[in-house]
């Protein structure tokens, strides 16, 4: 009995340190992730699934580099690269942002509309699209931070439905151990524009402001005497890196489960998350579809708040307006209403016939051209003792996150060559 309660008092505080690490983790999985996994178990089966072990130290160490610098500076990234950085580098980072995340925002929401109306056919694609938008934007103004972040965080167990239809098809496990362990590399164009939308899905710069800023927004709401610990620092590792690890784990079984399904059948082309959803339907079983379209919804709830939130921080922290989802409307007008735009912008790509998969491509093409400048600025912030004091990166994060740069530079590079050669 006294085992128990223990076990039961440690979970009860793990749960409680949980917080913007896993949320954005799990908004990493959004239905245009969801997509591009779905497309690499469905052209290359299970020979992308080493790229889940790759990726995850990466994304912890850099969401973990932006962590700590939202606790250490009480300002989210765009305050930081405001005060120390040449104000032409913040401007682009914005411009180039706006774009970005509208252009996910969109696909998201198509996604989820289109996913709907597989469940419900008489009610079409636009109708759920348009009510997924309005639900998001009066619960973002109607709510503060805190029920936010607690609405979110329980929105990640939908993530968990992922982790449970693998199980329902019966792969080949002794397949899916090897190509998790011994890397597959195909030469032909289709698997390295696959690997670099996988990188660039993974490591995206709107988590990167995302992070920063809640860990920022954390601290305001701590006692003003409190101070950086390191045991504040070790409770946001555990943030970080059970974020991150939910994070590959479901990207790593929605491989298995296109691999084990979809190029099992043939199926080698998906262009859209609901033609995921519609081609497991007949192939797996009508309760792995449902799991599967559940998720979607659920995920993408879970990561449009967080789309729209990092550009309403990036633009208001440029623009010194009031700022934060612990205010109300009327107090931060400007902060909200960038909010309500993006998503509204994002809404009416469904209507001027620009196809998700084309949000995702110009999104990628977007998001690799800022995410290399961006985590080279980090690594200068995180080894800057005028910024972080005593906090500043160790070896081992200095190591992971040049290869990170390395990696992610190498992918834009081969993004741009393989879309415009």
């Amino acid at each position: 009995m006294k085992i128990s309660t223990e076990l039961v008092a440690r979970m009860k505080r793990y749960i409680r340190v949980l917080g913007p690490g896993l949320i954005t983790g799990a908004s990493d999985d959004d239905p245009s992730g969801i997509a591009t996994y779905s497309q690499a178990g469905a052209g290359f089966g299970f020979s992308t699934l080493w790229t889940a072990l790759l990726t995850f130290p990466l994304m912890a160490t850099i969401q973990g580099m932006c962590a700590r610098i939202g606790i250490v500076t009480k300002t989210g990234l765009t305050g930081v690269l405001k005060v120390h950085y040449p104000k032409s580098l913040l401007y682009i980072m914005m411009v180039l942002s706006f774009p970005a995340i509208t252009l996910n925002i969109g696909a998201d929401i198509e996604g989820m509309g289109a996913v709907a109306n597989l469940l419900v056919p008489k009610i079409p694609t636009f109708a759920f699209s348009i009510g997924f938008t309005v639900v998001l934007i009066w619960f973002i103004i109607k709510y503060p931070y805190r029920k936010i972040a607690a609405v979110l965080k329980w929105l990640c167990i939908s993530l968990l439905l992922y982790l449970l239809v693998p199980f329902l098809v019966h792969p080949d496990w002794k397949a899916i151990f090897r190509n998790t362990l011994i890397p597959v590399i195909h030469l032909n164009r289709n698997f390295f524009e696959i690997l670099v939308a996988i990188l660039g899905t993974t490591i995206s710069p709107y988590l990167f402001f995302w992070q920063t800023t809640m860990e920022a927004e954390n601290m305001a709401h701590k006692p003003r005497t409190a101070v950086v610990s390191s045991r504040m620092l070790r409770e946001m590792r555990l943030d970080v890196n059970m974020g991150m690890l939910f994070s590959n784990l479901v990207m790593y079984f929605l491989i298995l489960t296109s691999g084990a399904v979809l190029y099992k059948a043939g199926v080698r082309q998906i262009d859209t998350v609901g033609q995921a959803a519609k081609a497991l339907e007949p192939l797996a079983g009508e309760l792995t579809y449902l799991l599967f379209a559940l998720g979607v919804i659920g995920t993408g709830l879970l990561a449009v708040p967080v789309l729209a939130g990092s550009l309403s921080y990036i633009i208001a922290e440029t623009f010194n307006w009031k700022q934060g989802l612990d205010k109300k409307f009327r107090e931060a007008k400007g902060f909200y209403l960038t909010m309500i735009v993006s998503l509204l912008v994002g809404l009416c790509l469904d209507f001027l016939g620009i196809s998700p998969i084309q949000a995702l491509i110009y999104t990628a093409v977007l998001y690799g051209l800022t995410a290399p400048v961006m985590i080279l600025v980090l690594i200068h912030i995180c080894n800057n003792k005028k910024i972080m004091g005593a906090f500043t990166n160790n070896r081992l994060s200095n190591i992971m996150s040049i290869i990170t740069f390395v990696l992610m530079t190498a992918a834009a590079v081969a993004l741009v060559y393989l879309q415009f050669r």
